[in-house]
Formats: C-alpha cells, structure tokens, sequence
C-alpha cells in the first residue's frame, strides 16, 4: 500500500507542476513575479498530496525569523521538498540551482527567469558568478535560499558544508538566517518512497554579520546540526548510527 501511494503521489507531483506551469506561463512572461505565485500553487499542492495520498504533514517553526527584504537563508538539504516549501514562507524565494537544471521542461523555464544557476564545475568563476548574482538579488529584495552542504543528504550523513555560503556572507555582509529541518524522515533523497508522519521546518535566529570565515561556518553548521538532529527519533540521530 504504502508504493502505491509513493506511486500516486508521484504522479500528483510532476502533474501539478506541469499543471500550473503550464497554467501560469503567459502571466509569467507579462510580469516575472508571477514566478512567486507558480512556486506558491505548487507548494500547496504538494502539501495536499503528501498529507491526502502518503499521510505526511508539513508543519513550521520559529516564523518570527522569517527575514523580509533582501536577506541570505542557508537551509539543511534532506530532500526535494526542501526546494518547495519555502515559498510558503518567503516573500520572494530565489533558489540556487545546479546549471543542467535549466534545461528540465517546464521547471527549467522558470529558473532561469528569476532564479541563480550555478556551475558546479565552474570552480572560482562560478563562485564570482554567483556572488555577483546574490548580490544583486539581493538588491531586488529577494531572499536567497542556499543549500550549504550542495545537495541532498540521507538521514546519518555527517555535515559537508561547502565554501559558497562563507563567500556570500561576506561579500552581502548581511545576516544569514539558518534553517533545520528533518523532511528526510518523509522524503529521502532518492528513491520514490514516501513515508506518513510529520515534518518540520524551524527557522533559527539569524547569525550576525562581521564573523571571521571560520567562526561563521562554525557556528553556521553548530546550530543547523543541533537543532535538525534534535527533531529526529532518537534511533535515526547521528551519533546513533554512528
């Protein structure tokens, strides 16, 4: 029972995305905030799915750190629904994707009209690139998701977290707001499993500009580390498994 409705809502997530993609695309073309309303519809749908067809609810925490304005969010990455839920919550989210993403259907049209590519292969030039990029998202007003680690890691993983975000804290020079979270216990990285139960995503209280490179990445990975293990059973927690 639990692949079919893994099956199920599967179909329902790709659906809906073509679905208001499809949908929404001349208003996109006429105005490009209408990328915003698209993640929006999306974003609700899927919650839909998961709690109606797999039986998983989606809940937040600590919305009184949601940054407005230009700001620099770094998310703990367990699972594709971690680059869904956020425009809940964000007034104008702007993704960092992963260049070959550009040329998905329907999703890479969109990402390319107000979102940042990045060039995993690209080394120091693609790090210019997209700091460059933030910043003036930045200006826009726009609050930039990051993913620190890079991708998507399974429940256990030790913490991998890479140097961009260091960059863009300290070219922005502007607080960064974590977040932890444990969709992974839902949503694996791979695979079309779904599982019921409930997950949380907690916005932390933003770190400071002004910290040397590495207390930031420190403390930066000590408070997304802490609380995203802290939201796991006690049998899937890091030092469990280790």
């Amino acid at each position: 029972m639990r692949l079919l409705r893994s099956f199920i809502f599967a179909v329902w997530l790709y659906a809906s995305m073509a679905f208001v993609g499809l949908v929404l695309w001349p208003f996109v073309l006429m105005d490009e905030k209408h990328v915003y309303t698209a993640l929006r519809w999306w974003s609700h749908a899927t919650i839909w799915g998961l709690r109606w067809i797999v039986g998983a609810r989606v809940g937040f925490e600590g919305l009184e750190h949601v940054p407005t304005g230009g700001a620099l969010i770094a998310m703990k990455h367990q699972s594709m629904l971690d680059t869904i839920v956020p425009s809940l919550i964000l007034e104008k989210p702007t993704f960092i994707y992963k260049e070959e993403l550009g040329s998905t259907p329907v999703m890479g049209a969109y990402l390319k009209k107000n979102q940042l590519a990045v060039d995993r292969g690209g080394h120091a030039k693609a790090l210019k690139s997209l700091v460059r990029g933030a910043r003036e998202a930045v200006a826009k007003g726009r609050q930039i998701v990051i993913f620190p680690e890079g991708t998507r890691q399974p429940l256990g993983a030790a913490p991998d977290y890479k140097p961009g975000i260091a960059a863009m804290y300290k070219d922005l020079n502007i607080p960064v707001t974590p977040v932890a979270l444990n969709t992974g216990l839902i949503w694996k990285p791979k695979g079309l499993m779904r599982t019921p139960g409930h997950v949380t995503f907690k916005v932390l209280p933003p770190i400071p500009p002004g910290l040397s490179r590495e207390d930031f990445m420190a403390e930066l990975e000590r408070v997304i580390e802490t609380e995203s293990e802290a939201m796991l059973p006690p049998d899937k927690r890091r030092s469990v498994a280790a």
